[in-house]
């Protein structure tokens, strides 16, 4: 692995209240790399979110649809307003995918479970967007239900 495929560990994340914030405000979330196989973690996190209120759109410049949304190739191409950019590939694509989500102003950088990008996450900070590390949004909003 080269430095840039080493995956870091998270130097920082928002506090659990401003995560639940995140999650209650903000409901179109962009899942870059959302697969269309049922068997893979990011299609299982964008299908409980679908059923759990939030608008999702796939990005997959592979799949022209995905759980019944159309699929974009990448974030600059999806026509609409995007609040949450959740990261489901690999580190090293990273930094290019923050820097699409700073270009489209969207709200979040989310960085599913098992990946964390420091110098992104600050980037996208510095830029004004909220940035999440190596937390799966599945898992987090299933903590709020439970409350």
């Amino acid at each position: 692995m080269t430095e840039q495929q080493t995956c870091e560990m998270p130097g920082s994340n928002p506090p659990s209240d401003e995560i639940k914030k995140i999650l209650e405000t903000y409901r179109t979330v962009a899942i870059v790399g959302l697969s269309n196989k049922p068997d893979r973690d990011s299609y299982k996190v964008g299908k409980y979110l679908q059923e759990n209120g939030y608008k999702i759109i796939p990005v997959n410049p592979g799949v022209s649809e995905i759980l019944g949304e159309k699929s974009y190739p990448d974030l600059s191409s999806i026509p609409e307003q995007v609040d949450i950019v959740d990261i489901f590939r690999a580190v090293d694509a990273i930094p290019g995918i923050v820097d699409e989500a700073i270009s489209i102003k969207a709200k979040v950088v989310w960085m599913q479970l098992g990946l964390a990008h420091n110098e992104s996450a600050k980037k996208a900070t510095d830029a004004g967007l909220k940035a999440v590390q190596s937390k799966c949004m599945k898992v987090e909003h299933m903590k709020l239900s439970a409350c």
